[in-house]
């Protein structure tokens, strides 16, 4: 029993975890159908645009001779089935990448709408609805709108004509489930809505932000009539190896403005350094069809236990998975820290470290964060946070393997069993 050899783990809670392991099995061979059709989906794209070791080669100054840039880009392009797509160390996360979209594609009067209610906290910001940042979308004239969603869980696509109007010029969709009470939407859900949108409007630009959820399943955004995609080469994408970035892939033209905005009108894609890392980007993207789906089991395993366990947990045990994310109502602040702590002390990296709850750019409430690895904040590795406020919910990612993911759950249930939180009677 190596978690008890090595970490000491109480056997109770080792043969517990492997119990639910095998419990998982069925499920687990379902998930590695997905991971195979994306490999060989990545393994392809390399193929068509004859990937070689010159693209490895890094260039210098304004980057024309970055022949490893455009590969990427190209190779991006051919995975997502979008016409071009602008992949870049210097879109420094999901967030960047999503705000860069909408800075490029609305000006003064415009309206975004988005109909699943309030985006992720960040982007909260960037809009203007909270916050006050300087430079946000509302205080340059834009206009923003939501659709709620049906008792938090449901996009209203009956509703939809009722706040797509002339003036709309941009539909936001977040896939993923960000800080909310609800699952990540399926891409048949996200294919519904868009069918819904294009009934009332053929040419309201429909943006999808795709963050934690590319490679949960064998198709993405563009393929279901989205005009342009976002999301971070730290998360899914990017395999636990790729060291910084974030990807913008769509229509030519929109993915233009986004250039253009990134540099400068007249320079947009033709500059703008690699640094080097496209070995890291591809490779990465190499391995993310499999640490993709190795997340989903970790998510799983937790996702079975505290449901065992009477937590609430989000999404459901049998419901659609579209991202990696686990979400559980802890209903305590003390449980949350505790399980930050726990999965912190399982981590590759920075184990030694205890998280803290603390005030965070881009947050109205203070967030505890637990992240230890290779990659600092990469949530394709095992991570979890969650921001103080009720119902004290922790959101669970990552996991580059399933084994580390068990290590994690096993540290859980050992510290919530020693401080009373849990009785090892419910386990055995």
């Amino acid at each position: 029993m190596i978690y008890n050899k090595l970490y000491g783990i109480d056997t109770n809670i080792e043969n517990y975890v492997e119990k639910i392991d095998q419990d998982l099995e069925d499920r687990f061979k379902e998930l590695d159908k997905i991971s195979e059709y994306n490999q060989i989906k990545v393994l392809k794209a390399f193929s068509e645009n004859s990937l070689s070791t010159m693209h490895f080669n890094s260039a210098t100054g304004y980057g024309y001779a970055d022949i490893g840039r455009d590969v990427v880009e190209d190779i991006f392009s051919t995975i997502f089935k979008a016409e071009d797509s602008l992949v870049r160390p210097n879109i420094v996360s999901g967030t960047h990448a999503i705000s860069l979209v909408l800075f490029s594609l609305l000006n003064y009067g415009d309206k975004i709408l988005s109909i699943n209610g309030d985006p992720y906290d960040t982007l909260q910001q960037v809009i203007g609805i909270e916050g006050n940042k300087k430079g946000n979308l509302i205080s340059k004239g834009i206009k923003y709108e939501k659709l709620d969603l049906k008792n938090e869980q449901e996009i209203q696509y009956g509703k939809i004509k009722d706040v797509l109007d002339g003036k709309t010029k941009l539909v936001m969709i977040q896939r993923s489930t960000g800080y909310t009470n609800r699952r990540a939407f399926s891409i048949e859900e996200i294919e519904k809505a868009i069918k819904e949108i294009r009934k009332i409007n053929k040419n309201v630009i429909i943006f999808v932000d795709n963050c934690y959820g590319e490679f949960t399943e064998t198709r993405e955004p563009i393929e279901i009539g989205a005009d342009i995609m976002a999301g971070s080469l730290i998360k899914n994408l990017g395999g636990g190896i790729a060291i910084t970035g974030g990807y913008i892939s769509g229509k030519k033209d929109l993915v233009e403005y986004c250039s253009n905005t990134l540099t400068a009108p007249g320079i947009g894609k033709d500059e703008g350094l690699s640094f080097g890392t496209t070995r890291n980007v591809l490779q990465g993207l190499y391995f993310s069809s499999k640490t993709t789906i190795e997340s989903i089991k970790v998510a799983l395993l937790f996702a079975k236990v505290f449901d065992d366990l009477n937590y609430e947990i989000i999404p459901k045990i049998d419901d659609p998975r579209s991202d990696i994310v686990q979400a559980i109502k802890l209903h305590s602040s003390d449980k949350l820290k505790l399980f930050c702590k726990s999965v912190q002390e399982s981590c590759s990296v920075d184990a030694n470290l205890t998280p803290i709850a603390d005030e965070m750019p881009g947050y109205e409430d203070p967030v505890i964060m637990s992240s230890g690895g290779f990659v600092e904040g990469a949530t394709s590795e095992l991570s979890c946070d969650g921001p103080l406020r009720e119902p004290y919910t922790v959101y669970l990612q990552g996991g580059l393997n399933k084994y580390h993911g068990k290590l994690a759950l096993m540290k859980v249930l050992e510290k919530f069993i020693n401080n009373n939180f849990l009785d090892i009677n419910s386990i055995v």
